[in-house]
């Protein structure tokens, strides 16, 4: 059964059509893999998804609520929450309160809000960082930090964009064990990445977009010998 269902979305910016007619469904505790050249319009759709903008026509849902129109508070309630490209920290603030605020949208108890934190920073790997400020943790650290803030919201769906970019090979690895146990616990997940060895092992099905349309979906291995997608994706 579907989780997230996205329906005939386009997404228009006067005449720059940023997302055309995109069809797809995530299942419950499901990864699913987004992908495609840069400007193909990945961004654009998980702002529509998440609610920070509004599709210009066609329908997202998360279960039976309608996402497309809602703010972003509102969508986080309703169980989707995201990192983004740029991990955005209170750089000032511990590791700990960085995850609390993530907390506090479903809580307004404190104790409750940093038992939630200190249980996602033990998830993530980073409970030996609880107290440092977020400013001095690595890129790849402040990546988790906000992934762990991102499920402290409790959601049935994240939305991870680029979360394995600009990582060594280790820290790669470290991200992709993140990224199972977010799945075992049984948050689906939809990932824009451009780590394809990141995300070729650990994705269910692979959703493709090029000029804003998608292009093709399938497995892993059904969209590594695609022609559309080699030529399209990787070169010809």
């Amino acid at each position: 059964m579907s989780l997230l269902r996205v329906e005939k979305v386009t997404k228009r910016y006067g005449g720059l059509i940023a997302n055309e007619d995109i069809s797809f469904e995530v299942k419950a505790a499901e990864v699913v893999g987004l992908i495609g050249p840069n400007g193909a319009g990945k961004t654009t759709l998980f702002n529509c998804i998440a609610g920070a903008t509004e599709p210009s026509s066609g329908s997202i849902w998360l279960g039976a609520t309608r996402l497309s129109g809602l703010a972003p508070e509102q969508c986080a309630r309703a169980g989707v929450a995201r990192t983004f490209q740029i991990a955005r920290t209170f750089g000032s603030m511990s590791a700990l309160e960085n995850v609390m605020v993530g907390a506090l949208l479903k809580t307004h108890d404190m104790r409750r809000a940093r038992e939630r934190a200190q249980h996602w920073l033990e998830f993530t790997g980073l409970a030996l960082l609880a107290n440092a400020p977020a400013a001095t943790l690595t890129i790849s650290e402040q990546r988790r930090l906000a992934v762990a803030r991102a499920l402290a919201i409790e959601p049935v769906l994240l939305l991870l964009d680029e979360v394995m970019a600009g990582l060594n090979p280790t820290e790669v690895h470290e991200a992709v064990e993140v990224v199972q146990r977010i799945r075992a616990s049984g948050v689906a997940l939809l990932i824009v990445e451009h780590v394809l060895e990141g995300i070729m092992p650990i994705a269910d099905r692979i959703v493709v977009l090029d000029y804003g349309r998608k292009l093709a979906e399938g497995t892993p291995a059904e969209i590594a010998r695609d022609p559309q997608v080699i030529a399209a994706y990787l070169g010809a």
